[in-house]
């Protein structure tokens, strides 16, 4: 029986001409696997025959998008993740949802190996392989362009010497990532840590120097989850949609950071997410009205432990399922409104209200109605230094 191979493709020039390079180096069929997590571009149905054209014997195209939104960012969103403290896991967190779709293809097509275009430089292979062999431990992986130094001379050569429907025009300046969470950029001359970013990189948002008037927008969350933009329930992706539109037309979202990747190596990156930092703003701040000090304390090491495992590809791990938990639990009273000003780039948090609020005015109030026995404090303070004090007079002594 013919061994089976399932590639995740994209369409573009690289996984098409895979899917006849794995044929001739593995004697294997090939199902090809494209999943849209909102990239954008080209149908899917386009995508799917291009598949059958460049060799496949199966092509399955998977819209994923409402799954993306609601099983992958929307954990991102009550963890508050932002890797490094900035990036908002933008490709971390489409790897595993394309994996979850590879999986149950080979499952479904009796295939022995999963492919994917992914360099040997990269975090996306060890996203993918890790991932992949979480769901599926028997299943092997094999990457091309690391694996049999596929470089895009060498890709464009067979591409035209099959004759395949692909077109081989030169290629983009840049290496960009995409789904509806957020953008990623980088190579060429953005690899010069000095360079600036010029404004051809971005397409998510527009230039926060632009003369605009500000938008005001609010959002309502229930347990974490956001609900209504404007008083209009949506959808998480939806929200999502609609805040990459609203905060992307105000620049809201650019980040320029060097970061450190599992593989080693620090890589400079430019992201565009406007709906994300938007949701998570105001996520943060709704969690600052309604979480408890101890557990608001606690949460933010969680978060930076889960931003770490999922960037780091390790988004089935026991570890990260066991957080999950206590983000869920922790995430129980987030429920209310906050109000933002979309401007110059930024988003401003104006207003909160939330039923679930644990900010009492009459004991934060300075003013009439003060209910805060202040006489207490000093009490508090004797007590609280206690330890230090004594070490004080043993250390200065």
């Amino acid at each position: 029986m013919t061994e089976r191979v399932v590639l995740a493709y994209s369409g573009g020039l690289d996984t098409s001409v895979c899917i006849g390079w794995i044929a001739e180096e593995t004697g294997a069929e090939v199902i090809a696997v494209a999943v849209d997590v909102g990239q954008g571009g080209e149908d899917l149905d386009v995508i799917r025959k291009r598949a059958l054209a460049c060799g496949a014997v199966e092509a399955e195209v998977a819209d994923a998008k409402d799954e993306f939104a609601d099983e992958y960012c929307l954990p991102a969103i009550k963890a508050n993740a932002l890797y490094m403290d900035r990036y908002p896991l933008v490709s971390a967190l489409s790897r595993p949802t394309i994996v979850k779709h590879l999986v149950a293809a080979a499952k479904k097509h009796g295939a022995t190996t999963v492919a994917h275009g992914c360099t040997g430089k990269g975090n996306d292979q060890v996203r993918f392989e890790a991932g992949i062999s979480s769901l599926a431990p028997d299943l092997k992986c094999i990457a091309p362009v690391r694996d049999y130094a596929m470089t895009r001379d060498k890709a464009i050569a067979f591409c035209e010497a099959k004759n395949l429907p692909i077109a081989t025009t030169k290629k983009s300046p840049y290496s960009i990532d995409q789904n509806v969470f957020g953008r990623a950029v980088e190579t060429g001359f953005l690899e010069d840590i000095w360079n600036a970013p010029i404004e051809d990189v971005y397409e998510y948002t527009e230039n926060p120097a632009a003369v605009r008037e500000a938008d005001e927008v609010v959002i309502s969350f229930k347990e974490g989850v956001p609900v209504a933009i404007d008083g209009k329930p949506v959808t998480v992706l939806q929200a999502i949609q609609q805040l990459n539109e609203r905060a992307g037309g105000q620049g809201v979202g650019r980040i320029d950071m060097v970061e450190d990747r599992l593989v080693g190596i620090k890589s400079r990156e430019v992201y565009e997410a406007p709906g994300a930092i938007a949701l998570i703003t105001a996520h943060q701040e709704l969690e600052n009205v309604t979480v408890e000090r101890e557990l608001a304390r606690y949460k933010r090491q969680v978060e930076q432990r889960w931003g770490e495992l999922v960037y780091d590809g390790l988004w089935f791990s026991p570890l990260k399922r066991a957080l999950d938990g206590f983000i869920n639990e922790a995430n129980q009273h987030v429920t209310g409104d906050i109000r933002m000003t979309l401007h110059g780039g930024r988003a401003v948090v104006t207003g909160r209200k939330s039923d679930e609020s644990l900010y009492d005015f009459s004991l934060a109030t300075y003013d009439t109605g003060d209910t805060f026995d202040q006489s207490m404090s000093k009490g508090f303070i004797e007590l609280f230094g206690l330890s230090s004090k004594i070490a004080a007079k043993r250390d200065l002594g």
